[in-house]
């Protein structure tokens, strides 16, 4: 077997770094428990693409999740109420302020994005997130999974287990448990229903 190494030249790598600087962001706003965007070009297309936020009034809104990922991944760049730039760390801190377990739900969101699934939330279900099979995007089919992060270090006792299953099972879905390690590794595990 012949091994091919791909050698990549110092201007090639120089390319690269600059076509990822001038990829057009998303410019958003961040207002209390929400990250806000213009309904732009750049943010419709990454709405039809990956169905990252939801359009509304005109705009598009982004959960706290959302607008991490697409931070990290500099596709969005978010303001504060007086047009200052938020970096990675004061945004988490921010989020931290509305939802203490923010960090351990971002970990388990940005783990499932980075395998293909898509991501929403799950408020109304009762869930942290719902999770959509790859290839699915919502409104096209329901999601296949709701999903609860859950670091490696709490405890769930078996009234809160089963609430979580019962939840699934009555929104027709699967229960998956995201838990999330001191190394802030994901493991999955799914939990389904057995009739004996």
């Amino acid at each position: 077997m012949v091994k091919v190494k791909r050698k990549t030249s110092k201007t090639a790598k120089s390319k690269v770094k600059v076509n990822e600087e001038n990829r057009e962001k998303i410019e958003a706003f961040l207002q209390d428990e929400r990250v806000i965007a213009e309904d732009q070009d750049i943010s419709k297309e990454t709405y039809d693409q990956s169905r990252f936020g939801e359009p509304k009034d005109g705009k598009i809104q982004y959960a706290l999740v959302e607008a991490l990922y697409l931070l990290e991944k500099e596709r969005m760049k978010i303001l504060d109420g007086k047009n200052k730039v938020i970096d990675f760390d004061t945004f988490v801190k921010k989020a931290r302020k509305f939802e203490p377990n923010f960090w351990i739900k971002y970990v388990v969101y940005r783990d499932m994005r980075n395998r293909g699934y898509i991501v929403k939330t799950a408020l109304k279900f009762g869930a942290d997130f719902r999770v959509y099979d790859r290839g699915v995007k919502p409104g096209e089919d329901h999601a296949k999974w709701i999903l609860y992060p859950v670091h490696e270090g709490n405890v769930l006792t078996w009234h809160e287990f089963s609430a979580k299953n019962r939840v699934a099972h009555s929104t027709r879905k699967r229960l998956l448990l995201g838990i999330v390690d001191e190394e802030n590794d994901c493991t999955f595990y799914e939990i389904s229903w057995k009739r004996p």
